[in-house]
């Protein structure tokens, strides 16, 4: 289906310098990489160029990725808060503490709906 926002496509075809705006519509930068485990078909999110910035942004915050722009689900106060990408991987540990909607319990839910056809 197609509208004024483009053409739906998967962040497996997104190009590095594709447009992205916030949930409002305000521009935020462009594409710079896609982060993925494509072995594993897991989208993991992306790193914006933002002028002289960079930004990460988890793959939760992609509400929509089209063939003219990638639409995240926050705002642009929001967007300007999200953190610059580390030099390293992130390390991902389980802890007696972690809550049923921390953030391991999330980030296995999203795989597990990837891995099983419903994401």
């Amino acid at each position: 289906m197609t509208d004024d926002r483009g053409v739906p496509m998967s962040y497996m075809t997104l190009e590095p310098g594709t447009r992205v705006v916030a949930s409002d519509g305000t521009p935020v930068g462009s594409v710079a990489h896609v982060l993925a485990d494509a072995d594993a078909d897991i989208f993991d999110g992306i790193v914006v160029s933002a002028g002289r910035r960079h930004l990460f942004v988890d793959a939760p915050q992609v509400a929509r990725i089209t063939d003219r722009a990638v639409t995240l689900t926050v705002d642009a106060a929001a967007a300007e808060r999200l953190p610059e990408p580390s030099e390293n991987p992130a390390e991902l540990r389980a802890h007696a503490d972690d809550t049923a909607d921390g953030p391991l319990v999330q980030k296995l839910r999203r795989a597990w709906d990837m891995i099983s056809g419903r994401y």
